[in-house]
């Protein structure tokens, strides 16, 4: 059997990259704690970052960020013969919701491992380029040290 590295790296670089100056930039961190609760769990966050307007959600820059980690994640796992449920859900949709989260509990539990495994992973690259996009504080800068 041959390494596959999967491109985590550069799947993390292409999510942050692109939610980083959205608003969401510390969720990376947030992802990272979360993927240690369980694929239920994180996937459920992407719906609890909604933001309700009255009887109406709507999608916040933290929700989208989550929920195009968890799009990410399932088509990387796919690629690795395990099939994550990827459907969106809207958050008033209770019956989807059940059927999602009935189908995670309900997961193979070698490939529960191998997933959080590789969430845990992916969530640890999110960090990393996180913090690559920070602005850097004056009190950070050593002096002679422009980069």
């Amino acid at each position: 059997m041959a390494w596959e590295a999967y491109n985590l790296d550069q799947i993390a670089h292409e999510l942050v990259f692109e939610h980083y100056d959205k608003g969401a930039h510390n969720q990376a961190y947030k992802m990272r704690t979360t993927a240690s609760y369980g694929l239920e769990r994180f996937w459920g966050e992407q719906l609890r970052l909604y933001d309700k307007k009255k009887d109406v959600y709507f999608p916040t820059p933290a929700s989208n960020y989550w929920a195009d980690t968890w799009q990410h994640f399932c088509q990387l796992l796919a690629y690795a013969g395990i099939n994550l449920p990827d459907k969106k859900v809207e958050p008033t949709d209770k019956g989807a919701i059940k059927c999602i989260t009935d189908e995670l509990w309900s997961f193979d539990e070698k490939q529960r491992k191998v997933a959080l495994a590789v969430l845990i992973q992916l969530c640890d690259c999110m960090v990393w380029w996180s913090q690559r996009y920070k602005p850097v504080k004056a009190d950070n800068i050593i002096e002679g040290d422009e980069s």
